[in-house]
């Protein structure tokens, strides 16, 4: 069977604008917040930790690879802390590419429906700056923030 190349449904683009909740970041389901090795180093480097200590106090190893750890009860972001206003992320300049790329993540992306359940949970969907599907394809394609010539408010 030869599957057709369709356009995106987003081709016209979607809004996104950070309305800092901490919604993305929080439970009640728990999941992975995947980090790279070069991501570990920053963000021990950003603590003024070593890589070892910050291992063994914030970071799970799933198979080969490692994920930022949750708050027990929550399932919170172990970084996501409460402020007088709602919840801060405390290592937000270095946060990983996975944080960093939401909402343009495969999963919402699939279909308007998967992008309209996200919705639900994230106020700064559909609303604010245009992305257009040239800059959501290159979120989707990012791995490398740190290198990145081009510092698109997708990373921001």
């Amino acid at each position: 069977m030869v599957r057709e190349n369709k356009p995106a449904w987003y081709v016209n683009g979607l809004h996104f604008q950070c309305a800092a909740c901490g919604n993305c970041c929080s439970g009640p389901c728990e999941g992975y917040i995947w980090v790279t090795a070069p991501e570990i180093k920053f963000i021990a480097d950003f603590l003024k930790s070593s890589k070892e200590k910050l291992n063994h106090k914030y970071l799970r190893q799933v198979g080969l690879r490692y994920s930022i750890l949750e708050q027990p009860i929550n399932k919170d972001c172990i970084f996501l802390q409460k402020t007088g206003s709602g919840k801060q992320c405390v290592i937000y300049s270095v946060r990983p590419n996975q944080c960093r790329t939401w909402p343009f993540w495969p999963e919402n992306l699939y279909s308007p429906d998967a992008w309209n359940e996200a919705v639900r949970r994230c106020p700064g969907m559909n609303r604010g700056k245009l992305y257009n599907c040239g800059e959501i394809g290159k979120s989707l394609a990012s791995k490398v923030w740190w290198k990145n010539d081009d510092k698109s408010a997708i990373t921001k």
